[in-house]
């Protein structure tokens, strides 16, 4: 078990409020929209680390865009797998093809790199035309959702720590405490402040608004420390109001929640799971933007 410094929080307190929190916009997902009919629905599974990114509607150039953004934001997260699902994507011209390909490329490019796997079903001009170009040589295709999930093999994710939580005070403790461990098992000393801090503000969020049982995750992924906590609330959080300066010298009795990890962190977001959602962070040694 590692050695907690009881002043970090306190010392990272300061950092934070002497630091202008960062302008970037964190990676929130706008929910799709049913009857509109089109655009692209985000699920992540968070105990397989798996997105699944749903395509819905006819082809063109509004969902060509949302489907640009609902990838750049699922990526940011870092799955292991993305689970890409055409069944309701109509494209009679293929359109859409460059698209998967350049996913793909994005998705192999990444260290470590996201498996990749399209559903779309085999009589259709799109199918042909994956096939046609050979992208099944490097591009895992099935016809539907349900088989390409059955294919996956069940493998143990690597550097990884899944905890499930109650919606008590004494659960962001623990968060932090698994943070520490984590950093010390890792070799990861000049994370640990920041990443104790969002684990403790991302629980502390989730009891407060959510009150469900939670699962905290935390993950080495490429560079990153990545931490995740799950609640059984699905709408999805907006975005934090930042101060120009935090008030106060001292650390309150109560949490500052996503404004400061919004600030802590070098990359957040929300994704929704299938019964409620996901808030994540990746924390990594760069300097702060």
């Amino acid at each position: 078990m590692a050695v907690v410094d009881p002043d970090a929080d306190s010392r990272l307190f300061r950092w934070v409020r002497s630091v202008r929190p960062s302008v970037a916009a964190p990676h929130l997902l706008d929910p799709f929209d049913q009857e509109r009919g089109e655009g692209v629905g985000v699920t992540l599974d968070v105990e397989s680390s798996t997105v699944t990114l749903a395509v819905h509607g006819r082809w063109g150039n509004d969902l060509r865009r949302d489907v640009h953004t609902a990838l750049r934001k699922s990526l940011s997260e870092h799955p292991h797998h993305l689970f890409i699902d055409l069944q309701d994507l109509q494209d009679p011209h293929a359109a859409s093809v460059g698209t998967w390909l350049a996913a793909r490329r994005r998705c192999a490019g990444l260290n470590p790199g996201v498996l990749v796997t399209l559903c779309t079903a085999a009589d259709t001009a799109l199918t042909a035309r994956l096939f046609r170009t050979g992208a099944n040589r490097f591009l895992r295709i099935f016809p539907d959702l349900a088989q390409a999930r059955a294919a996956v093999v069940d493998t143990p994710l690597p550097d990884r720590i899944y905890l499930p939580l109650d919606a008590v005070p004494g659960s962001a403790a623990r968060a932090r405490a698994a943070v520490t461990d984590a950093c010390a098992s890792w070799q990861l000393p000049n994370l640990h402040d920041r990443a104790r801090l969002v684990a403790s503000e991302l629980v502390t969020n989730a009891i407060t608004h959510a009150g469900t049982p939670l699962a905290l995750v935390v993950a080495h992924r490429g560079d990153a420390l990545q931490v995740i906590v799950r609640d059984g609330v699905a709408v999805l959080p907006r975005r934090p109001e930042l101060p120009a300066t935090w008030p106060g010298p001292d650390l309150p009795p109560r949490g500052l929640g996503l404004a400061a990890v919004h600030a802590a962190a070098t990359v957040w977001g929300a994704m929704p799971t299938l019964e409620g959602k996901a808030v994540w962070a990746a924390i990594r040694p760069e300097v702060r933007r």
